[in-house]
């Protein structure tokens, strides 16, 4: 007899169930890499008239992360698209729509913002945009818009060119850096912050929070792993992190923390008050557009990134 079974929640079994004469075997099945998301997308597609201009390897470039349910929805989305406005067959552009609808919902065209609020998401999105360009070490630009998708105001999309297992400090760096560039825009041009940077905050906060516990990328702290995560075994649960440091410990942590977002944020300041020609023509012209390619942001400002290293 052999029993097999299944789970993406691995942190709440029971350890007497991976004893020797039990589950003897575990074997772990990863999110598909590039290569395997192209084949993925290629068994998703087969039933769909491709353009004969869709380069799978390039959409399965924009999609680290996906798995395999969330591939095939997004076949279905550009399908969808394709068929929304009366297409014969499914272009690129549908299912570069389509990976952008799957990570941050749809677009709604019919929100109504006022011209106050549109011209702040302008400034915000284009401190994200610019930073984008000024930082080597960021993911290039791919699409910048103010037009409202999911829960955000607008967005600024730079996906991964190739997928990621290591990150440099510096390139952590840059990353923060970038991701506070809405909210240095908006005291930059404004004299005034507002509270479009809230997701901003808690992801750049999160992430170096990460570098001081997780990565070891604090000099004042050292080489060290701090608190212990330990999920719990009842499901539904949330994972907790056991905290093995002192109080004073604790403290420096939090000093560490706000050193590198304050450097970050400084950094953001710092690249755009340099560049706030740059920063208001942006700005200005996606307000007149709405959407902006990487491309067409280059184009518009007249440089390439390696222009403004």
């Amino acid at each position: 007899l052999i029993l097999i079974a299944a789970t993406n929640r691995p942190d709440t079994l029971d350890p007497a169930l991976l004893r020797p004469g039990r589950f003897d075997r575990t074997i772990i099945i990863n999110l598909p890499d590039i290569k395997g998301r192209e084949e993925i997308l290629k068994v998703h597609t087969r039933k769909i008239k491709l353009a004969p201009s869709v380069d799978l390897k390039s959409v399965a470039s924009q999609t680290p992360g996906f798995s395999g349910a969330d591939l095939a929805n997004l076949c279905n989305e550009a399908a969808l698209m394709a068929a929304r406005y009366n297409k014969e067959a499914v272009e690129e552009i549908d299912l570069d729509k389509s990976v952008e609808r799957v990570l941050m919902g749809p677009e709604k065209k019919s929100h109504i913002m006022s011209k106050k609020e549109k011209e702040i998401t302008a400034l915000h999105e284009s401190g994200h945009a610019l930073l984008s360009l000024l930082l080597p070490e960021v993911n290039p630009l791919k699409k910048v818009s103010i037009i409202p998708r999911g829960i955000a105001g607008g967005y600024t999309f730079t996906p991964p060119l190739e997928d990621r297992h290591y990150w440099t400090k510096k390139e952590l760096l840059a990353e923060i850096t970038m991701i506070l560039g809405g909210r240095a825009s908006e005291e930059l041009t404004l004299s005034e912050v507002t509270t479009g940077a809230q997701n901003d905050l808690e992801v750049a906060t999160g992430m170096a929070r990460r570098m001081v516990t997780q990565f070891g990328m604090s000099k004042r702290l050292g080489n060290l792993t701090l608190g212990r995560r330990e999920g719990l075994v009842f499901l539904g649960r949330d994972i907790m992190e056991e905290k093995n440091y002192s109080e004073e410990t604790a403290h420096l942590i939090d000093e560490e923390v706000k050193q590198i977002i304050d450097d970050a944020y400084n950094k953001a300041l710092g690249l755009l008050r340099d560049n706030q020609d740059k920063l208001k023509l942006l700005s200005n012209t996606l307000l007149e557009k709405e959407v902006l390619s990487g491309e067409e942001v280059k184009k518009t400002l007249g440089i390439e990134k390696s222009d403004l290293v």
